[in-house]
């Protein structure tokens, strides 16, 4: 579908042109456990809303369904899957955050997943990435645009979780076995702006496109 129309608040203090800081100079590591960590950069992407509008217009908005709660249902957010393999053009600058990435963290991010949350009552519930079983320790990075929005992790299964305020341009990169011992969600509320995730991954699983969610 075309882009939606959807209000957005530009913040106060933003540049016009956007770029991001490839020299990762304020990323700050937070071990979750013994073998499981996060990295978080505030404000890494400079001019985020400029960036946001750009990626709004430029994507195919669609609604997938999920195998959920025993039945299809569909997601409360747009997506907006690309991949390498595709041959699909990808914004340059999302394509430098690409490159950029795969050469601080030591592997090649082949996908970037679009995620549109409209409003708060779009969201996600407590899962984790349909990442290929091989890969112990997967590293998937996070740059949220728009509004800020709660990003929770908890071990999973349930217990205690740690949340973080993301949008804005910030970055949250999870390495280590988060994904594997830990599931992530963005929980509904009564009022939100628009926030868009770009999910950089590799080695996803065919089920990340349709079936049963892990």
């Amino acid at each position: 579908m075309p882009a939606p129309e959807i209000p957005f608040q530009p913040g106060l203090f933003t540049t016009a042109e956007p770029g991001f800081d490839a020299s990762f100079s304020d990323v700050r590591r937070l071990e979750l456990d013994g073998t499981s960590w996060v990295d978080h950069a505030e404000g890494w992407v400079r001019g985020a809303d400029a960036l946001f509008k750009r990626v709004l217009g430029a994507r195919d908005w669609a609604q997938r369904t999920r195998w959920m709660y025993q039945r299809h249902l569909q997601e409360p957010r747009l997506t907006a899957p690309w991949s390498l393999a595709s041959g699909a053009p990808l914004d340059p600058l999302v394509e430098d955050m690409r490159l950029a990435l795969s050469a601080r963290y030591g592997v090649s991010f082949d996908t970037v997943g679009f995620n549109l949350y409209r409003d708060g009552q779009d969201s996600v519930a407590w899962h984790r990435d349909h990442i290929l079983p091989a890969i112990a320790e997967p590293t998937i990075a996070l740059v949220s645009l728009g509004e800020r929005r709660k990003f929770l992790l908890r071990p999973h299964g349930g217990g205690p979780s740690r949340a973080f305020l993301l949008g804005r341009g910030d970055l949250l990169v999870t390495g280590g076995r988060t994904n594997r011992e830990w599931e992530h969600a963005v929980p509904k509320v009564a009022q939100a702006g628009p926030r868009i995730s770009l999910a950089f991954r590799y080695g996803m699983d065919a089920r990340a496109y349709g079936g049963r969610r892990g």
